[in-house]
């Protein structure tokens, strides 16, 4: 593990405003400050999105998994520059270059990382990826920005 390295939920939780059913990081696994992070969702059954999501065929919107990519990124974020992002909000500044490549499904372990692209005062781009069994899933750049 790198840096900063952690495994609790707690830290999760106390640096992410999201809760249930938003809450799309379940641990981080990896952290190097102002290089990248990398983190995972368990994806099960008993997601809310899945009873419409669709039913007999569920998949994890894809809305969804670039949610919890964001919300990795945001983790970055504030452990990177914890100092100056205490008690910020994040939003989405912006996405490029999104492919979906294959569909995620319950039972799976949504594996995501990101490194940084360019930082520039408040806002932090970053390109990444959420894979499954080493499959990537989804690619995407991903631009925050701290709310004003």
């Amino acid at each position: 593990m790198g840096k900063g390295s952690t495994n609790d939920i707690f830290e999760v939780l106390n640096l992410l405003p999201h809760r249930y059913p938003f809450l799309l990081v379940d641990r981080i696994v990896e952290f190097e400050p102002d290089e990248y992070i990398r983190g995972y969702k368990n994806v099960t059954i008993n997601e809310p999105f899945f009873q419409g999501h669709f039913p007999g065929e569920p998949i994890m919107p894809g809305v969804l998994i670039l949610e919890a990519m964001a919300q990795l990124g945001i983790l970055f974020a504030k452990k990177t520059a914890p100092e100056e992002l205490e008690d910020k909000l994040f939003v989405f500044a912006g996405m490029d270059g999104v492919r979906f490549r294959r569909p995620v499904r319950p039972g799976d372990r949504l594996d995501m990382e990101l490194r940084l692209v360019k930082k520039k005062r408040l806002v932090w781009k970053m390109e990444g990826t959420a894979s499954v069994d080493g499959k990537t899933a989804v690619e995407a750049i991903l631009m925050a920005a701290v709310s004003r």
